[in-house]
């Protein structure tokens, strides 16, 4: 499926021209509690096409919180979706897409997904999860997390305001850069990675990384494009090859201990690579130990060092400086960990991870 994205001085004001292509009468805006204060309000207030508010969703969508927004689209007789926000406000307009037209006297989940022409388009508003380029969302359903994907519920749009940017706190700025760069690398090493997937963690490792310091400190509108754009490609690369190790081992400490997700999978990376490294001959890659050797050195490279050892203790350096540490982890909640990791993103793994493996991963954290 090709994406439209929209980026540079004045994306945001470029929405009305694409309304007016496709013909809007009316778009439900999909957004966050965070909506009222980004510079981006006002815009949306008083755009020609009248706009339906949807905001009744948690930092970790229920199931539920979707249904109320299929149920609000068709009643108001929306033909467009636009999300605003982070991840969550994405992957709820994603799944209310996809279930707009299914047969809502059945569970949305088991039926087939399938492309309907409902238009969408994402704008987000922190620099890190890639969802506004991906085919994946999260809900949960009776407790448990469910991952949709499907190729329909990428956005057809993807507006990149790195305005919004300005108005991240610090904490949130740093974990969602943290995400967006565990992506490029995770993507970089994935057995699903291609030559068009490197070029895009490369191109997000580099953009990332140049600009962290003045992200953090000095933002002019040049760097929040540049973090905003680099972000973006670290999503498109999960697009092409979904996460691996860190990213299943982030998803149990997050609930567990109220971290966000780019500070989860930031302090579990380092553990999976050093691993990964010292037990290369583990590789489960069909192109072989060899080839993820030279992965590793070409990862090395584009982080500016001078071996993958190296490599680790820079990104180990980065989080360091940044304050993000692990939580303390009571020996009784190793076992809960090392069971909660999803075998499946596991297979995304280029060297095999046994449950132990995992669990010595989690006491070695702190």
């Amino acid at each position: 499926m090709s994406q439209i994205i929209i980026n540079g001085k004045g994306a945001l004001h470029k929405i009305e021209e694409v309304l007016r292509e496709l013909g809007s009468k009316k778009v439900l805006l999909v957004c966050d509690g965070a909506f009222p204060y980004l510079p981006v309000k006002d815009f949306f207030d008083n755009m020609s096409v009248p706009v339906v508010k949807f905001n009744e969703f948690t930092v970790n969508p229920l199931y539920e919180d979707v249904c109320k927004g299929v149920d609000l689209f068709n009643r108001e007789g929306c033909d467009v979706i636009i999300a605003v926000g982070g991840g969550s406000s994405i992957d709820v307009a994603k799944c209310i897409k996809l279930f707009a037209k299914m047969d809502p006297s059945e569970n949305y989940l088991k039926q087939e997904f399938k492309e309907n022409g409902i238009k969408l388009i994402a704008l987000p508003t922190t620099a890190g999860t890639g969802s506004e380029s991906a085919r994946y969302a999260v809900i949960y359903y009776k407790g448990e997390k469910q991952s949709v994907a499907d190729l329909s519920i990428i956005p057809d749009y993807a507006v990149l305001e790195s305005s919004v940017l300005l108005t991240l706190p610090e904490y949130q700025k740093k974990c969602t850069f943290l995400d967006a760069l565990c992506q490029a690398i995770e993507s970089w090493w994935s057995v699903n990675s291609t030559v068009e997937s490197h070029e895009y963690s490369k191109f997000a490792i580099k953009g990332l990384l140049d600009n962290l310091d003045d992200y953090l400190n000095k933002p002019s509108e040049s760097v929040l494009e540049a973090v905003m754009t680099a972000a973006n490609f670290a999503g498109r690369a999960i697009n092409v090859t979904q996460t691996t190790a860190a990213h299943a081992m982030s998803y149990k400490l997050t609930s567990l201990y109220h971290l966000p997700h780019g500070h989860s999978v930031a302090i579990c990376l380092p553990g999976v690579w050093r691993y990964m490294i010292n037990n290369i001959e583990k590789c489960i890659d069909p192109r072989g130990s060899a080839y993820l050797a030279g992965v590793f050195e070409d990862i090395a490279k584009a982080l500016g060092a001078e071996s993958p050892v190296a490599a680790v203790e820079k990104f180990a350096g980065i989080i360091k400086g940044l304050g993000i540490d692990a939580p303390v982890i009571p020996e009784k909640d190793i076992e809960v960990l090392g069971a909660s990791v999803n075998p499946v993103r596991l297979k995304n793994n280029p060297v095999a991870l046994t449950e132990e493996v995992l669990k010595q991963m989690y006491r070695e954290l702190v």
